[in-house]
């Protein structure tokens, strides 16, 4: 059975939500969001903590009533969508296949896609801890859905790797639920979450977080019966004589988030490899012409509020791309990227519209997107990145070729926060012959 609709939505999350809202906003009917969970709202139903909301509704809620707000819309603007189907494959011609009990598998022929999957938890397998494989091993998140939506508690004695920010609000969930958090862990030495989680949820409850630690070992066979923690050199090697046991019987992993592009790769997507999201433009459309990606299937962020604005983009230029190509005339080709090499680096150059690539250099891990259209951007564009490491009383600096355009005063930056800069339009229109922008951290 094929059905056609001219956008699909995969994932019902709050990217997902917001991609479809923009997009229906944008004059796109014939939609439809496929979702694998029994409800819309993604990971958020399982957040019951505060801070959610404060740039998109200026007000602080919990994630299962900000996710809410997004449901109340789809609703009301009448966006169909199918619960408990999974989505099984994507091809390059933008042939959904999914299944579900009712129907069974099914096949959508659709004008575009908005990839809105989410991410997932590195599982334990990932890390390389020795010792067994006893009862007691969680990742945070599933702990987090444990204790918050099936009242279930994982333990009583708590050791926590990872410093995420996931792994710091269950050390205060857990403390919360009565348990004993003895100690965060944490490999490189600096956090991975927020400044403010770390404040809120282990400093407020006297939790120690322990910077250049790891598990060197697990104590136990059919239950976690304790771990034992050592420092570890710049290499990430665990120091003789530095080890520390502690008894527990359990250890949350809170050891980062890979995005869901299983699907992507499938559809010959292109994956950054610092990222592991799709390569994007401007509009947020990956190397396949009208397959768009969001949230953080794209690349993980620290505020939900960024993953809604990011979708409403993605939404609303996927909805432009369908328009656009309502006319038979137009061909797919048009905005097909051909990458080719330059002394610069990697340049891309359209069929009808040169691409301007967006480098990452001296300690910028990557940007989003990789590369602009000037003449496809809006007057300003937003491009969001990430830090590679620690850096006090720096500057972020934008280059148009050899030309700085921006030199911001930043304190502090660390890889736990989403950096962001604004490029006007306009400044990038003086330059005719832009071969490419850099994006880096400066010290002088």
């Amino acid at each position: 059975m094929q059905k056609n609709y001219d956008l699909v939505v995969i994932g019902g999350g709050p990217a997902g939500l917001a991609a479809a809202e923009a997009a229906r906003k944008s004059g796109i009917e014939n939609m439809i969001i496929l979702e694998r969970d029994k409800e819309l709202g993604g990971i958020l139903n399982q957040c019951i903590h505060n801070g959610f909301g404060l740039h998109t509704f200026k007000e602080e809620l919990t994630g299962p009533e900000y996710a809410q707000r997004f449901i109340d819309r789809v609703e009301e603007l009448k966006i169909p969508y199918q619960l408990n189907t999974m989505v099984m494959d994507i091809s390059k011609e933008k042939k959904v296949t999914a299944m579900n009990r009712e129907e069974g598998l099914f096949e959508i022929q659709t004008k575009s896609i908005i990839l809105a999957m989410g991410c997932r938890e590195r599982p334990r397998g990932a890390l390389n801890i020795p010792g067994y494989r006893p009862a007691g091993i969680y990742s945070a998140g599933t702990a987090q859905r444990l204790v918050n939506m099936e009242g279930f508690m994982p333990g009583r004695e708590v050791v926590i790797l990872g410093s995420g920010d996931i792994g710091l609000i269950m050390a205060r969930r857990m403390t919360l639920e009565g348990a004993e958090v003895k100690a965060v862990a944490e490999l490189m030495p600096y956090s991975g979450g927020l400044k403010r989680n770390i404040v809120q949820c282990l400093d407020d409850f006297g939790i120690p977080l322990k910077l250049s630690h790891t598990v060197i070992n697990i104590d136990g066979k059919e239950r976690v019966r304790g771990i034992t923690l050592a420092e570890v050199d710049k290499k990430g090697k665990p120091v003789p004589g530095t080890e520390e046991y502690y008894s527990c019987d359990t250890l949350l992993l809170s050891v980062g988030l890979i995005p869901e592009n299983e699907l992507s790769v499938e559809a010959g997507v292109e994956l950054s490899p610092a990222t592991n999201g799709p390569v994007v433009n401007e509009s947020l459309e990956t190397n396949i012409p009208g397959i768009f990606a969001c949230g953080n299937v794209l690349h993980v962020h620290d505020l939900v509020d960024f993953v809604s604005e990011e979708a409403a983009a993605a939404g609303k230029n996927a909805a432009r791309y369908i328009q656009e190509n309502a006319d038979a005339g137009t061909e797919d080709d048009e905005y097909r990227w051909e990458m080719t090499e330059t002394s610069a680096g990697k340049t891309a150059l359209g069929n009808i519209e040169k691409e301007i690539p967006v480098i990452p250099e001296s300690g910028v891990r990557y940007t989003v997107p990789a590369a602009v259209r000037i003449n496809r951007m809006e007057e300003t564009l937003k491009v969001r990145f990430r830090v590679g490491a620690v850096y006090k009383n720096c500057y972020i600096s934008v280059y148009l070729d050899h030309e700085r355009i921006i030199h911001k005063k930043r304190p502090v930056v660390a890889p736990g926060e989403m950096e962001e800069i604004l490029l006007k339009k306009s400044q990038l229109q003086e330059h005719s012959e832009l071969a490419h922008i850099t994006v880096k951290v400066e010290t002088v």
